[in-house]
C-alpha cells in the first residue's frame, strides 16, 4: 500500500509553491535587488532559482528518463541555470514564471505511476547513497524550494515584512486566546 503517491506529491508541491508566490507578491519590486549578504542571491535571483530548478529533475526523469546519473552534465545544466538567474526580470515576470513553471511541474508529477516513482536511479561511483528512488529525487524539488523560501522569509524580515505564514499563525493564536478568554 502506498501512502504518498504522485497526486500527493503534486498537491503538496502546489501548496509550497502557492506560499512561495505569496512571498514573491508581498515583497515590493523595489526590494527585488536586496541580498542578505554580498555573496548571496538577490530576492529576484532566489525566486528565479526556485522557479527554474525543477528543470533539473525534469531533464533527468522526464526528458532523458535516466536510470543512472553517471555521465549526466550537472555542471553544464546548473551553470546555465545560474547564468539565467543573472538576467534582469520584473516582479511580474518572476511571479508569472513561478506560477507557470510550478503548475507545469505539478501537472507532470501528478500523472506518474507508483512503478515509475519506485524505480531506482544510480548515482555516480563513489557517491553515497549509491542510488535513490525517483520519488525521493522528485520530492527533493519541494524540499529545495522550502529551503529557499525560508531564506526569502528571512529576507522579508530584513526589509520589514512579517511573513504571511507568521501573520496567519499570530491570527490563529489571537483567536484561540480570545475564545479562551470568553469561555
Amino acid at each position: 500500500m502506498t501512502y504518498y503517491g504522485a497526486k500527493d506529491l503534486a498537491d503538496s508541491f502546489r501548496t509550497v509553491r502557492k506560499n512561495t508566490i505569496i512571498v514573491a507578491e508581498e515583497i515590493p519590486e523595489s526590494q527585488y535587488g536586496f541580498r542578505a549578504t554580498p555573496e548571496t542571491r538577490t530576492v529576484a535571483q532566489t525566486l528565479y532559482h526556485v522557479a527554474a530548478v525543477p528543470r533539473v529533475q525534469q531533464q533527468i526523469h522526464a526528458i532523458e528518463r535516466r536510470n543512472t546519473l553517471e555521465g549526466f552534465d550537472f555542471p553544464g545544466l546548473i551553470g546555465r541555470l545560474i547564468a539565467e538567474e543573472q538576467a534582469p526580470r520584473t516582479k511580474s515576470q518572476i511571479v508569472t514564471l513561478l506560477r507557470e513553471e510550478g503548475e507545469r511541474w505539478a501537472s507532470w508529477t501528478e500523472q506518474l505511476s507508483d512503478d515509475f516513482l519506485a524505480e531506482r536511479v544510480q548515482y555516480p561511483a563513489g557517491m553515497s547513497p549509491a542510488s535513490k528512488t525517483r520519488f525521493e529525487m522528485l520530492i527533493g524539488v519541494k524540499e529545495h524550494e522550502m529551503h529557499h523560501r525560508a531564506q526569502l522569509m528571512l529576507m522579508e524580515r530584513m526589509v520589514g515584512i512579517v511573513p504571511h505564514l507568521t501573520r496567519q499563525m499570530q491570527e490563529r493564536m489571537a483567536a484561540i486566546t480570545k475564545a479562551t478568554a470568553t469561555s
